[in-house]
């Protein structure tokens, strides 16, 4: 039999006494173990959440990996790259490529009889992923979009719809202005979308890339160039290597030159605040556990103090430091686990109530989503479980010392 486990339950479920000191001690660790836990869950579930979410709306917009003219990845210019079937394939078999789809854009300006904007139209084709606008429609469908003919359908944002006061089924003219002069193109509305994501939502409108191309004035194999997915985002730089050994650098029919950037590359400030998130968790983190070890240690130090006869006692019948110790360090774990489950129940029920109701409420303009996103993510919420017993019992381990101070003589006369 483990001795100190035995005395320490003994200990937690005496409940003799209603008028001991330390059941408001006890209590008030208790709570501050529950809180801490609940916030660290909420906290991480939140960051995660707003980070994936922000992050697959980026990536939506953009694909992980973009292949395309040198020329137009170091300038604000437009310059096409040839990518016909045979770069196509070549680009899905490299590992850890998911999907490859073709792009190109073209500025312009979309005409009302009252209003005009200036909008990117980025064309794609029928192997355009549609999943990520779909999620995001607001009315009407999307498109069966092309590479060799011209259906006439648009994809607006809501910002843009708004604006010009347009609705789904309308039509529109839009106009593309280059060295050959003025063009003009008459648009249906299929459909409106909205991501939030402003900086994307008041620019990119989407079109058949047949259309795009024409605009452009290129061949028929040239394009803007290729969105590429990867299985793991994390894995993505390791995708990128293989490019830059295999793609990077060289040229096409055209003698243009292929090049490649990472989502990332391509959007530095959007992820560069992403990652300061994960500070802000840390911080929080270190807050809590601190608040959760403090009110421990201020509980497990009025506890040895109310047991000081028992101590005695014990010493007295030949009871070891270390045996003692250990029976106040599992009382400890007795506290802080009702502590965890407490604030499991608490945290948890706070993610899942917000996930399904969106309860709380964001401004899109600046935050890009319209309620708080809160991913659950099991693994990560175990290991804040064990971190948090952890690190209290280990804090606890220098306050029971004080039990090698306490006298049999002197602790049997203490009241």
């Amino acid at each position: 039999m483990n001795f100190p486990l035995f005395i320490a339950k003994k200990i937690y479920s005496d409940n003799e006494d209603k008028r001991k000191v330390s059941k408001p001690a006890i209590r008030i660790a208790t709570i501050g173990v529950a809180i801490g836990l609940a916030v660290m869950i909420v906290s991480v579930a939140v960051v995660l959440g707003f980070k994936h979410t922000i992050r697959d709306k980026v990536v939506g917009f953009g694909s992980h990996i973009q292949v395309g003219n040198f020329l137009t990845q170091q300038t604000t210019l437009e310059y096409p790259i040839a990518i016909d079937d045979s770069v196509m394939n070549m680009l899905k078999k490299i590992d850890g490529v998911k999907h490859v789809q073709r792009y190109a854009t073209k500025q312009g300006i979309l005409k009302t009889d009252s209003d005009f904007l200036g909008v990117v139209l980025k064309g794609v084709a029928q192997e355009f992923d549609t999943t990520f606008i779909h999620q995001n429609m607001v009315s009407g469908s999307i498109p069966q979009f092309s590479d060799s003919a011209n259906s006439n359908n648009i994809l607006v944002s809501k910002i843009m719809a708004d604006q010009l006061r347009l609705k789904t089924g309308q039509r529109l003219f839009a106009y593309f202005i280059d060295d050959n002069g003025v063009r003009m193109r008459k648009f249906n509305i299929a459909g409106i979308y909205e991501t939030n994501l402003t900086q994307y939502d008041k620019a990119i409108c989407f079109a058949d890339l047949y259309t795009t191309v024409k605009l452009n004035g290129w061949k028929a194999d040239q394009v803007s160039g290729a969105e590429l997915t990867v299985n793991d985002f994390d894995k993505v730089d390791d995708t990128e290597n293989i490019l830059i050994d295999r793609v990077n650098r060289t040229t096409d029919k055209y003698n243009e030159t292929y090049s490649s950037k990472t989502i990332r590359d391509i959007n530095p400030q959007i992820f560069s605040w992403l990652d300061l998130l994960d500070l802000n968790v840390w911080i929080i983190l270190a807050l809590m556990v601190a608040v959760a070890g403090v009110t421990m240690i201020s509980g497990l130090l009025i506890i040895i103090l109310e047991r000081t006869t028992m101590i005695g006692v014990l010493k007295a019948l030949g009871a070891r430091n270390k045996t003692i110790r250990h029976t106040f360090l599992w009382f400890a774990v007795f506290i802080i686990g009702k502590g965890l489950l407490l604030g499991n129940i608490i945290g948890i029920g706070l993610i899942l109530l917000q996930r399904y109701t969106g309860l709380v409420k964001l401004d899109p303009a600046t935050y890009y989503v319209s309620t708080v996103p809160a991913e659950f993510n099991l693994p990560l919420i175990i290991a804040l479980n064990i971190a948090t017993l952890l690190i209290c019992v280990f804090v606890l381990i220098g306050p029971s010392y004080l039990i090698s101070h306490i006298h049999p003589a002197k602790s049997m006369r203490y009241e």
